[in-house]
């Protein structure tokens, strides 16, 4: 049996440049695996779309590249990151590979694989999370003219998204990497639970300034409540960029929930 493919949904502002480490260290060990540049992260110098993208244009445009995956045969384990888990969650409507057997079809997803991801119940959007998060704990955001949104202050932005990197002129050098993102698909409420029909994994970040732990196990809770199934849980000493800061133990949970998709 052939290895399954793996798809990393990232962060807001995230292009897939970000998780090049990851996905090169990866590939290494035979895998095909790709990180997306789903719509709603738009570039600070370069075209972006001129209507303000939506979740939905995320998880549709993830969807879309599952059912090109999933018709030639391939099994998907999807990996998201922080904003990532909305949109990914979103993406997965009628595209397990159980419910695509039920249709006669090949391939389909086989796991989801949260790395301290946002992960809301249906009606429930990015922003009305993050709004109950701590103060202190928020990034402080601007909008363009047409509502993009970038950092008030990158510096303090930065402290928070890599945390637990101690100097501050990398933290700095590595968030001036990250892009623009729309203010749209924060606003936009899940309405597919796909945690429901999948098995899960979650990566728990413990020193997540952004998400902290607190959050992300009452969202570990919610997705065991609604499925009846235990998430699959690993627990790490890491920000809220563990690819950055704990590139192995990351690289290391990703190949393990690809092979635990293969024997699903």
């Amino acid at each position: 049996m052939s290895n399954p493919t793996i798809l990393i949904v990232g962060g807001s502002f995230a292009p897939p440049e970000i998780y090049d480490n990851i996905v090169d260290a990866i590939a290494a060990k035979g895998y095909d695996i790709k990180a997306l540049h789903y719509p709603s992260v738009g570039l600070r110098a370069g075209p972006r779309p001129e209507k303000l993208p939506t979740m939905y244009d995320d998880a549709a445009f993830v969807a879309k590249e599952i059912s090109k995956l999933a018709d030639d045969g391939k099994d998907i384990v999807l990996v998201a990151h922080s904003y990532g888990g909305v949109p990914a969650t979103e993406s997965t409507k009628g595209l397990t590979k159980k419910e695509r057997q039920s249709q006669g079809k090949r391939g389909g997803i086989v796991r989801l694989a949260y790395m301290t991801s946002l992960v809301p119940p249906v009606g429930r959007s990015s922003r009305s999370l993050l709004a109950e998060i701590p103060s202190e704990n928020r990034i402080e955001f601007k909008n363009d003219e047409q509502g993009w949104m970038d950092y008030v202050d990158l510096p303090a932005a930065a402290a928070l998204i890599i945390s637990d990197l101690p100097d501050e002129k990398e933290r700095v050098a590595t968030v001036e990497k990250f892009q623009t993102h729309s203010s749209a698909s924060f606003a936009t409420e899940l309405t597919h639970p796909g945690y429901k029909d999948l098995p899960v994994s979650y990566l728990l970040c413990e020193e997540d300034a952004i998400l902290p732990p607190k959050y992300q196990r009452e969202w570990i809770e919610l997705i065991e409540k609604e499925s009846g199934n235990k998430v699959d849980v690993t627990s790490l000493q890491v920000g809220h960029c563990p690819s950055y800061t704990k590139p192995q133990e990351v690289i290391n949970w990703i190949v393990n929930a690809a092979a635990k998709g293969e024997n699903n």
